[in-house]
């Protein structure tokens, strides 16, 4: 009697890829669901934080303002006066390394300390004075905080404690503890900084007394007391370089008046022996005898004119004559004159340059004398001038540490002074309450979605299609039990229920799960017992009675059979009994309240129901109620619990897999429907069952509506598919 379905294979549950992520309404399904969860671990958080908050003491706090400077304030010339302790470059990075020390110099024990000695504390009984003063500079440590103003150098130290009064005090003594301590470090700084250059002062004095003494001693051997050693270099190479030019020139000379002897002694050969012609033409060439020459010309001139008017012997042209012979001789002696005087010259030069070689090889000797002991000098002056200067400088370092000692100046001073509030800081209520609230409903909503991932139970219709691959057939509501003595009758008894409309969807979409022919066996089973399905089957088969079906309701449950003591009929006769011939089919069956329905009760209890299902005679059963009725809704045992059900959805035209919402486990179900699968069971779906459609936890609020749509009662045979 069974086919499968090849659109709509049995048991095969896709593969968890093929699930569906979910999404933002599964989210909210959930916080739905756990919503008294949530509200619940909230509600712990805000009533522990209360209790926490009012059992905690009052914390009052006092600020007192601190501008923090890189320097000092001066009132000395930064030239006549310098720093001793550098706060450092002025760069951006420099100045934040700066105050973030000077920020943990606040917060040091050597500032708690002078706050602990200025406060005076209260020892406790027999602590040690010492332990004393340590335990309450730790404490005045853990009630201050600082907090530096951004943009700017303003730090504010705060104060906490139980009393407004003390904070203020406490925030003021920290102020004052911190400039005292800024003074005192500046104070010992320049205290060791001006002995440290006393010392050194000393020292340095002694060193500069004697390379003192050891370049006057050099200065006086070498003679040089009465200038200094780089004026007698000076004066050194200036004459080395007059020398030098003097002696070019007189070189110079010499070869000039060589040159000029050479030229005479040439003429004065020439002149002893030449023509008057050939004297007067060299005496020219010969400076100094211009004059005798010019006379020679003008008496050759006078007597070259007398020679034209007078006769060769005539006595005036003979005294021409004379007078002509006379200038002559007196070229030839001015010429050797001059060549006499050239040799004079010409020795003196010479004698001169004599003198300057040998002046120059003197001078280059006290040159190279100088030069040999000038290393000597370099490091005896270079070794006094640094000393010296040495000297001067630690001499005005050392007067600039007595004064910066003098200036009790700090760098700290005190904007604005702590003032006691009147209303605590701690225990913010507001805030604990805003804190507790965020962690209260975040732990809330982390506990709701760990309880919905830890739930392996069936809850919604994803999780049956998507896990066990099965269609959703519908889902029947909790039945209110209040005024009824048998829920199981509820479509019977309240036909415009919302359980009554769920049961009408639900024969709506089971008998379309066959429309190519008519549904006749109908078996309703489950994973495991208490799950519904003997209810489910006696509403499914009423909603199947109203639409005007003959319907049997048959009880095959022969291990715990129910369906005799929900409708009210006698078990003695049943189907066990049909089965084995005690009882005929009309004896069997048992009308019912409800128009339309009849119930076949399970009758005695075989010993083996199972191998009783195997039967040719169940065949036979079967096919006599076949032929008399519509409809037949077989209730069977839980498929996880017996193989009842596994026989016997073999021969039904399909099988209804009943699940209880929050109840089913996961595993048990994908296991029940391999089994369905392993034996080639037509499964047409699941229903889920005892939903609570009043939380909102599955999705199904749209029952709340109640169904008042449409207050029709159902007309028989509407939703019969054809």
């Amino acid at each position: 009697m069974n086919t499968t379905n090849p659109a709509n294979p049995p048991g095969r549950p896709p593969s968890p890829a093929a699930a569906a992520p979910g999404d933002l309404q599964t989210y909210v399904r959930i916080l739905v669901a756990r919503k008294w969860v949530i509200a619940g671990i909230l509600g712990a958080f805000l009533v522990g934080t209360l209790v926490f908050t009012l059992r905690q003491p009052r914390i009052y706090d006092a600020t007192c303002s601190i501008i923090i400077d890189i320097s000092a304030p001066k009132f000395l010339d930064d030239k006549q006066v310098q720093q001793i302790a550098d706060p450092g470059a002025g760069g951006y990075w420099a100045s934040r390394e700066y105050f973030e020390t000077e920020l943990r110099v606040i917060e040091s024990r050597a500032v708690a300390l002078r706050v602990v000695d200025t406060l005076a504390p209260v020892p406790q009984q027999g602590e040690d004075p010492a332990a004393a003063r340590e335990r309450a500079a730790r404490e005045a440590l853990d009630a201050v905080r600082l907090e530096p103003v951004r943009e700017s150098r303003v730090v504010k130290l705060i104060a906490e404690d139980q009393d407004p009064q003390r904070a203020a005090m406490l925030a003021n003594t920290f102020a004052d503890a911190y400039i005292a301590e800024t003074l005192a470090n500046r104070s010992i700084t320049a205290e060791n900084a001006s002995h440290w250059l006393t010392m050194q002062l000393a020292d340095l004095s002694g060193k500069l007394q004697q390379t003192g003494d050891r370049l006057f001693a050099f200065k006086k051997e070498h003679d040089i007391l009465s200038t200094s050693w780089e004026d007698r270099q000076n004066m050194v190479s200036q004459r080395l370089v007059s020398i030098n030019e003097a002696l070019t020139k007189a070189r110079i000379k010499t070869a000039e008046i060589e040159a000029k002897n050479e030229q005479l002694r040439d003429l004065g050969e020439a002149l002893s022996g030449g023509t008057e012609t050939e004297i007067v033409e060299q005496a020219a060439a010969i400076e100094g005898l211009e004059e005798l020459v010019r006379r020679y010309y003008d008496i050759k001139s006078g007597c070259a004119d007398e020679a034209t008017r007078y006769l060769p012997d005539h006595p005036k042209l003979v005294a021409c004559n004379e007078r002509v012979k006379a200038i002559v001789e007196g070229l030839r002696d001015g010429a050797r004159s001059v060549y006499t005087s050239s040799q004079r010259d010409l020795l003196e030069a010479r004698r001169t340059e004599t003198n300057l070689v040998r002046l120059l090889d003197e001078t280059k000797h006290d040159s190279f004398h100088f030069n040999q002991y000038e290393r000597e000098y370099s490091e005896l002056k270079r070794s006094y001038d640094s000393n010296a200067r040495l000297y001067e400088i630690l001499l005005n370092r050392s007067k600039d540490a007595g004064l910066a000692g003098m200036l009790q100046m700090s760098n700290a001073r005190i904007l604005d002074r702590a003032q006691p509030r009147s209303t605590p800081v701690k225990p913010n209520l507001k805030r604990n309450f805003g804190i507790a609230f965020f962690l209260g409903l975040l732990a809330g909503i982390a506990v709701a979605f760990s309880l919905e991932f830890l739930d392996t139970s069936i809850s919604t219709q994803d999780q049956i299609e998507e896990q066990l691959g099965l269609s959703m057939l519908g889902i029947i509501p909790e039945i209110d039990t209040k005024g009824t003595s048998k829920p199981e009758l509820v479509v019977h008894a309240q036909p415009k229920s919302a359980v009554a409309e769920c049961l009408r969807v639900i024969r709506t979409n089971v008998l379309f799960m066959s429309p190519e022919r008519p549904l006749r066996t109908i078996l309703i089973t489950s994973s495991g017992p208490g799950e519904g399905k003997t209810m489910t089957s006696v509403t499914l088969a009423q909603a199947m009675a109203e639409s005007g079906s003959r319907v049997l309701l048959v009880d095959s449950d022969m291990r715990r059979p129910r369906l005799h003591s929900v409708l009210g009929c006698d078990n003695s006769k049943g189907l066990s009994s049909v089965i084995l011939d005690e009882s005929s089919l009309e004896e069997a069956c048992h009308p019912t309240e409800i128009a339309n329905l009849s119930v076949l009760p399970c009758g005695p209890l075989p010993p083996n129901p199972a191998e009783l299902l195997h039967t040719e005679s169940f065949g036979r059963v079967l096919k006599r109620i076949a032929g008399s009725y519509d409809r037949m809704v077989f209730d069977s045992p839980p498929v996880g619990v017996v193989s009842d059900a596994l026989v016997l959805s073999t021969l039904v035209d399909g099988t209804v897999l009943v699940l209880k919402a929050g109840v089913t486990s996961r595993d048990l179900a994908r296991r029940v429907v391999r089994s369905l699968a392993g034996v080639n069971a037509r499964l047409f779906g699941a229903i889920l069952n005892e939903i609570d459609v009043t939380r909102g936890r599955y999705g199904y609020t749209y029952f709340q509506y109640g169904y008042t749509y449409g207050q029709q009662a159902e007309k028989p045979g509407e939703l019969e598919p054809t």
